[in-house]
């Protein structure tokens, strides 16, 4: 059994909001991209920590959601660490296959707000690696 499950006091650190969650950052390590947020509620990050590999909460689903279950794209948690008001969690992480987004790209944020005009739109400037419908079957 790891230490993170023996002794659960460090998750009362967390400034936990209403509903029990807390935003997580995946951060890729080596190349320090910002791949994803997604929420974590007490069970999601102590099995993250004991696992080595990312596990989220499905607000959608309402259920734990270990990342890459489906796609196989896997996050293998290289650190864990926490914002100075205690209220958001960065993990960072090694992406296995590339792939973080459900949309098949790299990283969740592949738009940028771009203004060229007087009008503010948001422009996709991230490509799809693979097909979402080859990815879940």
């Amino acid at each position: 059994m790891s230490i993170y499950s023996d002794c659960m006091n460090w998750l009362d650190e967390i400034n936990w909001n209403e509903d029990g969650l807390v935003p997580a950052i995946a951060q890729e390590v080596f190349t320090n991209k910002i791949l994803m947020m997604a929420w974590m509620n007490r069970e999601a990050l102590a099995q993250t920590a004991a696992s080595g590999q990312a596990v989220y909460w499905s607000r959608s689903r309402q259920r734990l959601w270990r990342k890459g279950e489906e796609s196989g794209h896997i996050q293998q948690v290289k650190a864990i660490r926490l914002d100075c008001d205690a209220d958001a969690i960065l993990l960072t992480v090694t992406q296995v296959g590339g792939i973080a987004c459900h949309t098949g790209r790299e990283s969740c944020f592949f738009k940028r707000l771009e203004s060229s005009t007087c009008t503010p739109e948001w422009k996709t400037i991230e490509p799809v690696l693979k097909d979402p419908e080859t990815i879940y079957k």
